[in-house]
């Protein structure tokens, strides 16, 4: 049974445009949206995640997953941690919009 992924309005409502329009970046809305979705699912702080991971659920290829990756970090719109210099890095979503709002 496929489960319901509410999404906040700002994501499609500003996020969209700003990320696949004015920045040309469709790649990090997508991994944005692909990590929003795994974070939301399983109500934690953080998701572990590979660059191949991230690329085999998206269809993108793996070069263009780090360059989003990198891109949503510079515009913290996702935190990215690990554990030691190999580790699979542990992605945060933030909501800056959200903080900004309040």
């Amino acid at each position: 049974m496929a489960s319901t992924l509410r999404l906040d309005p700002y994501i499609v409502d500003e996020l969209l445009p700003d990320l696949a329009g004015a920045d040309h970046r469709p790649s990090a809305f997508l991994v944005y949206l692909f990590l929003w979705s795994r974070t939301r699912a399983r109500s934690s702080l953080g998701v572990a995640c590979s660059y191949r991971d991230i690329a085999g659920a998206t269809g993108l290829a793996k070069r263009t997953v780090q360059l989003a990756v990198r891109h949503l970090v510079n515009r913290d719109l996702i935190r990215a941690r690990q554990t030691g210099a190999t580790a699979t890095p542990i992605y945060s979503v933030l909501t800056p919009w959200r903080r900004r709002a309040e």
